[in-house]
């Protein structure tokens, strides 16, 4: 039984509702983009080390896990759509509340409050989509989450523009850079809120079932973990691992990042087509061995150019894969798996990162790659099992 039921306020076939989603995807994009673009200014703002921008991201991360719990069953009590709502801005005002922290611990507490908009929201804007997919004729989640990656792109482009125009004081862009994020990201909620399909909240009848959960969820839930991790690496350490391996200043360090979302942006807006063409299996496995290949190079490179083809072939592998996961959970077992699946892959996505926090300062960043790339070559392995949806 799918848990999550719409209203007709807002045809579920249309393009306005298609679009409206897509802007919840990369409102949310941009503010993770910005966010991790930011990280190597941040360090020298306050003038720490990789282990305290570790200790960041576990904050903003163990918040968004506990987030998503609470903001799941608040949209089966309300509704998804007034659960995003009210989770954007909270990635805002975190954002604008790290603008302008004075000390690292305030800093700490401002990503605190984008990690417990961004849980609530990850789960809310992913349920929506696969309601507003099953009204289609065609895939679309890989399209959505192009949103996602067109926004991101946005943030991390907003500081390397910053990093152009603002005097190189250390950490002197990123409140400038965050300001003018958190400005186009509410600019965009405004406009687009009239469109955002309204969701109808479940009876407590049926959330209160006690059913077991299928055992293709778990399996979905542990390839979840592998690219959540892949993903959160690539966007909370590409720049680091540009400007410490390549030796450059932290603004030439944000276009690690650029290349990432530059092509995760391209691969996604042709994957649901290659769904369509080859099917689920197909497209994760190929996507796996490409993203593999990517920080295999990232591992042993140290030349710029060299260390950005590795990075945009990790944006390209990884980019196929997540849509396809989430897509298949929604299909299958309705809101409630992927609940599960999403919890999963996002507490992956926003934890992970710091477990390669710990061993960028163990053994460098360079080395820290190794992880990613073991868990790549987990889900080549793997995507063999990843289940067909039928339409």
């Amino acid at each position: 039984m799918t848990l999550l039921r719409v209203q007709p306020a807002v045809d579920l076939a249309s393009r306005a509702a298609a679009v409206a989603v897509g802007s919840l995807f990369a409102t949310n994009g941009l503010v993770v983009g910005a966010y991790a673009a930011v990280l190597p200014a941040l360090r020298d703002r306050y003038d720490v080390e990789a282990g305290a921008v570790a200790v960041l991201l576990v904050t903003s991360g163990a918040v968004a896990v506990v987030s998503m719990q609470v903001g799941g069953r608040l949209a089966d009590r309300i509704g998804a759509r007034r659960v995003t709502l009210a989770a954007l801005p909270l990635m805002i005002v975190g954002a604008l509340a790290m603008a302008w922290a004075p000390t690292f611990p305030l800093a700490v507490l401002g990503a605190a409050v984008v990690g417990l908009g961004n849980g609530a929201n990850d789960v809310s804007m992913n349920a929506i989509g696969v309601v507003v997919e099953q009204a289609r004729r065609a895939p679309v989640m890989s399209r959505f989450h192009a949103f996602w990656s067109i926004g991101s792109f946005l943030g991390a482009g907003v500081v390397l523009l910053t990093s152009r125009v603002v005097t190189h004081e250390k950490g002197a862009i990123v409140a400038p850079a965050l300001a003018t994020v958190a400005v186009l990201a509410a600019v965009t909620l405004a406009v687009t809120t009239r469109w955002v399909p309204v969701t109808e909240p479940v009876p407590e009848a049926v959330s209160g079932e006690k059913r077991t959960i299928p055992r293709i969820a778990w399996l979905l839930g542990g390839m979840a973990i592998c690219f959540g991790l892949m993903e959160g690496t690539a966007f909370d350490w590409s720049s680091i691992h540009v400007t410490d391996v390549a030796g450059v200043d932290p603004g030439l360090g944000a276009s690690g990042l650029v290349t990432v979302t530059v092509f995760m942006v391209g691969m996604r807006l042709v994957g649901d087509a290659a769904v369509t063409r080859f099917g689920h299996e197909a497209v994760v496995g190929g996507g796996s061995v490409v993203a593999a290949v990517g920080f295999a190079v990232t591992v042993v490179a140290t030349a710029l150019p060299v260390i950005l083809t590795g990075w945009a072939l990790v944006g390209a592998g990884v980019a196929l894969i997540a849509p396809q996961i989430y897509a298949a959970a929604g299909h299958l077992g309705g809101g409630r798996m992927l609940a599960v699946v999403v919890t999963f892959g996002y507490a992956a996505f926003l934890a992970g990162p710091a477990i390669v926090g710990w061993l960028v300062h163990t053994v460098g960043v360079q080395h820290a790659m190794v992880l990613p790339l073991v868990l790549s070559g987990v889900l080549v392995g793997v995507s063999r099992w990843v289940p067909s949806v039928r339409r």
